[in-house]
């Protein structure tokens, strides 16, 4: 049996990125691959850097502060993709890239202060998690309170809001996420007209789900075990 590599992994995943997209009659280049790094280590992170890749996303502050070390030379751009406490805000605002989770208008507060002390100028970009399916073990923001969530985060100054994810329930047949990837979209339309923002980013869809995601319109992708493998026990 071949072993296969993360190089290997990876020239796989943008292969099936790409046949969603041609199926979706849409440019791959559109489609953002996030690595899904948590739990992996600085010297895996490299290779996938070394194989072409050049996102990555981080679900906890602490574990990113342990490992920076170790890939601080990479010009890569890191991610928050897992949830975020308040209290953590001004470390990820000083140590990421773009928060990828922000669920509630007093971190994103907290964000844009620590962004106007960090960034010297710079807006930091996030990205709204919307709580679609119900499942108390999700973070993110209610739909019923998305609306008003993005359009005062769109007030910050220091902060860019540049579109939404979401983490559906996970089910066998990639298939039937498919309708939530699908509202995930439609709530991004409603969120154009009412705030005239072009809000271009989806953020949806992981390994086992992505091409559905893609169908539906995401242009970028959190993939992990397809490319590092199977993870190992959180730390």
């Amino acid at each position: 049996m071949v072993e296969m590599t993360i190089r290997d992994n990876l020239l796989g995943v943008r292969e099936r990125i790409a046949d969603a997209a041609n199926r979706a009659h849409r440019n791959p280049d559109e489609i953002t691959l996030v690595g899904v790094s948590k739990t992996q280590p600085a010297e895996s992170i490299r290779e996938t850097f070394d194989a072409g890749l050049r996102d990555f996303g981080e679900n906890r502050v602490q574990e990113w502060e342990g490992k920076r070390s170790g890939v601080a030379d990479l010009p890569a751009k890191w991610h928050l993709i897992g949830h975020l406490q308040s209290n953590k805000a001004a470390k990820a605002a000083k140590l990421f890239h773009s928060i990828d989770s922000v669920d509630d208008f007093a971190l994103a507060q907290r964000l844009a202060r620590a962004s106007g002390e960090f960034l010297s100028g710079q807006k930091l970009r996030v990205l709204i998690e919307v709580h679609l399916g119900g499942e108390e073990s999700k973070s993110g923001v209610a739909e019923s309170g998305l609306a008003e969530l993005a359009e005062k985060t769109s007030g910050l100054a220091e902060l860019e809001l540049a579109g939404l994810m979401c983490i559906p329930p996970y089910l066998e047949d990639p298939e039937q996420v498919r309708p939530y990837f699908a509202h995930l979209r439609e709530l991004r339309d409603q969120l154009r007209g009412r705030l005239g923002l072009s809000l271009p980013v989806l953020s949806m869809g992981m390994s086992h789900d992505f091409e559905a995601a893609i169908l539906e319109g995401a242009t970028e992708v959190r993939v992990g075990t397809a490319i590092f493998g199977a993870r190992s026990v959180a730390r």
